[in-house]
């Protein structure tokens, strides 16, 4: 009709109602008023450069809810999502299908962080060394070398043929330290130059939070920016921020750094200095230096205080010793920088790291917390910020942009002041909307009775007696998830004596896509994991049906970054336990409850094993954060939630045939 609005023209609301182009384009959508709500407020936060916080439950489609009026907004945009996994999600699947659908000519790009593209002149450098270790290494980088030649972009995401986390990769990639830069003889073809060149060209840019907070922090130092101004920010999976953050507006230095600076001056000394013979002998002095300092390091794995460690005898010693070597190759690193471009970028590192580990060595400055970790073969040593509030604030101060904090797990019992308060957000709209699902039939939520409190030696046995008719009831098809890779591994071997008949399936003994791609294929698997399962993980229909929680996710108050954070605001007069370890295991259990119903067919049943739920004060505050579920604590309410379940599988058996 002459005249008409065209729904382009509309608000977002009505592109996404039951008369808008999604309805009318895209096969199987329903409009949903929670995501038609957000979608407006979205657009209204960046037309008028506010702030936005906002909680959207699972279902709810709030990633087409600010994708939308980001495309129409005419806006420069950065999103930036919790995970590269999420991040190439984002870009290849759900980005498309709102652009296509829109017809615009917006320019859109995919940014990701340096580590994550092929390195051209490390690629060379490291088929003219010929080292590799096996057979199965040697045809591995063939196949890199063959892919090298076919890829547009360099995105490692895209070779299939070698896994992510294989060690052949920090080989043929960079990194800040050792990038040559400007010098290097690829710079024209070089991946990420190119990847960078596209981000600042594009409209609307995906990145994930690692890369944008690196990016904060370069211009926190002078270096200038990354990606390309915008007019708005959204941050997907907002309840990441904080932790990702941290680990970035402080400092680190780690034995890999450092074995990786004497790697990479061994491959071009070979290449460009191979009758420097000292040069050598300072390489293998350095990789002594740190293999000592980690034997200094002796005792149980872990995080510590640097005081702690620094108690311990020879720590002292040891750390002269390693000063000494990064200096001597450093030093002979200099006497030939000359002779090449690697020898001479390898230089400049060396006085870089030597530079870090003496501001790390000694007392760290006021507002940073001083600690280091232990591993198996190595050690990392931090300056951790106390806060970040006022980092992130003088970021958002310092251009005028609309800002959208989203997640399914942004509140605790409703409010969002834990989240706010993080981040020092004090003008913002903040709005919640709940998920779309019938969690009343959907799912039913379980927490047994007559279990001893979590700390007693007995708990994680009596626990597992009291879980294994739940896992009988969903016919396997469970996750079990742990607050510690000591409990799973106990449960894993309670399982393994005959407690069950239903494949087991490890987190730790394979990769966790492997593992998550069988527990799907199987159908009736009993998954345990811990840490990287409670979030991110999407299995629908019913080969998970049951999710268990063994404990509270409280982090461990012996952490020193926890424990800083604990005396700063105990020492202030506020209450930590209220203020921020109940928060942040209230938003871990959410998002562990979250695996469970992942569509409006699933069903399944929730369960919380921690006695504490019903027997302490701030209980109540994890219950009203659940989604409103049944509740009961008989475990013969459990077996006819799946008695039930089963019925109605039968029922719709019968009707298809």
């Amino acid at each position: 009709m002459e005249g008409e609005a065209s729904p382009i023209e509309t608000l977002p609301s009505g592109i996404l109602g039951e008369q808008g182009l999604f309805a009318a384009s895209i096969e199987g959508f329903k409009p949903r008023k929670p995501q038609m709500e957000m979608a407006d407020a979205v657009a209204e936060a960046f037309e008028q450069y506010t702030t936005l916080v906002a909680e959207a439950g699972t279902g709810t489609g709030k990633t087409y809810a600010y994708l939308l009026p980001a495309l129409l907004s005419g806006k420069r945009i950065i999103i930036s999502t919790g995970t590269k996994n999420l991040q190439d999600q984002l870009y290849h699947r759900d980005l498309p299908v709102v652009r296509d659908l829109l017809e615009q000519g917006s320019v859109t790009a995919l940014l990701k962080g340096r580590s994550n593209y092929l390195c051209l002149h490390r690629l060379e450098l490291t088929e003219d060394q010929g080292r590799f270790y096996s057979r199965r290494e040697s045809a591995k980088f063939t196949k890199i070398r063959r892919w090298a030649s076919e890829t547009d972009t360099g995105d490692i995401a895209e070779m299939s043929g070698v896994e992510e986390g294989d060690l052949l990769w920090p080989r043929v990639t960079s990194t800040a330290d050792n990038c040559l830069g400007q010098e290097c003889s690829e710079w024209d073809r070089c991946h990420v130059v190119n990847a960078r060149r596209r981000a600042q060209e594009a409209d609307l840019v995906v990145v994930n939070h690692h890369l944008f907070f690196a990016d904060m922090a370069l211009k926190e130092e002078g270096f200038g920016e990354l990606l390309p101004g915008a007019n708005a920010v959204v941050f997907d999976e907002a309840h990441q921020l904080a932790e990702v953050a941290t680990s970035f507006f402080g400092e680190r230095i780690s034995h890999r750094q450092l074995l990786e600076w004497a790697d990479d001056t061994q491959a071009e000394y070979l290449s460009d200095a191979p009758d420097y013979k000292p040069l050598q002998e300072g390489i293998d002095q350095l990789k002594k230096g740190v293999a000592d300092f980690r034997l200094a390091l002796d005792g149980p794995l872990g995080r510590y205080t640097w005081q702690q460690l620094t108690g311990r005898s020879g720590i002292g010693g040891a750390t002269e010793v390693l000063t000494t070597a990064i200096n001597t190759l450093t030093t002979l690193l200099q006497g030939v920088a000359e002779r090449g471009k690697g020898l001479s970028a390898c230089a400049e590192r060396g006085a870089q790291l030597l530079d870090r580990y003496h501001r790390l060595t000694i007392t760290a400055p006021p507002g940073q917390i001083h600690w280091a970790e232990i591993h198996k073969s190595g050690f990392s040593i931090h300056h951790t910020p106390l806060e970040i509030r006022d980092t992130f604030q003088g970021y958002m101060e310092g251009r005028k942009c609309g800002w959208l904090f989203t997640s399914a797990t942004l509140t605790v019992d409703g409010q969002f002041d834990h989240f706010l308060q993080e981040f020092g957000i004090e003008e913002a709209t903040t709005a919640r909307w709940d998920s779309p699902f019938d969690f009343q039939k959907q799912a039913l939520f379980f927490h047994p009775t007559g279990l001893p409190q979590p700390n007693a030696p007995e708990y994680g046995e009596k626990m597992m007696e009291k879980m294994v008719p739940v896992i009988e009831a969903s016919q396997g098809r469970t996750f079990m998830l742990f607050t510690s890779h000591k409990a799973l591994r106990a449960a894993a071997e309670y399982l393994r004596d005959g407690a069950v008949e239903f494949p087991l399936l490890v987190q730790g003994e394979s990769p966790r896509s492997q593992l998550l791609e069988r527990f799907r294929q199987l159908g009736n698997a009993v998954l345990l994991g811990a840490s990287s399962f409670w979030e991110g993980v999407d299995v629908r229909g019913e080969a998970l049906s049951c999710v268990i929680i063994d404990k509270f996710p409280f982090a461990s108050p012996g952490d020193p970054v926890l424990q800083a954070r604990i005396q700063a605001l105990n020492s202030s007069g506020r209450n930590a336990f209220m203020e921020l370890q109940l928060p942040r295991a209230v938003i871990a259990l959410r998002q562990g409850a979250g695996r469970l119903i992942r569509s409006v067919e699933d069903r399944g049943v929730f369960v919380v094993c921690d006695p504490r739920l019903l027997k302490k004060g701030y209980g109540h505050t994890f219950l009203n954060s659940l989604p409103d579920m049944a509740r009961s604590r008989e475990v013969t309410a459990v077996e006819q939630f799946f008695a039930v379940a089963e019925e109605r599988i039968e029922e719709l058996t019968e009707v298809s045939q």
